[in-house]
């Protein structure tokens, strides 16, 4: 498993709300959770690969800023 943090824009709980059937929908990630508290909105996956530009693309289809840090 890999753990990776990805700066986003994600910065309420509808922003969550939206993500959510998006990470959900992908086979590699385990458990994923987003620091709202954080001035960089931090997005924590656990991965079953290593395959961290799923995320990526799957945050940015639903239409937010995602990088990884």
């Amino acid at each position: 498993m890999t753990t990776v943090k990805y700066k986003t824009n994600i910065h309420c709980g509808s922003c969550i709300k939206s993500v959510t059937p998006a990470l959900n929908n992908l086979d590699n990630v385990d458990l994923w959770k987003v620091d709202l508290e954080h001035d960089d909105k931090i997005l924590e996956v656990t991965l079953d690969d290593e395959d961290k530009n799923s995320v990526i693309e799957a945050v940015k289809s639903v239409g937010f800023e995602i990088e990884e840090i």
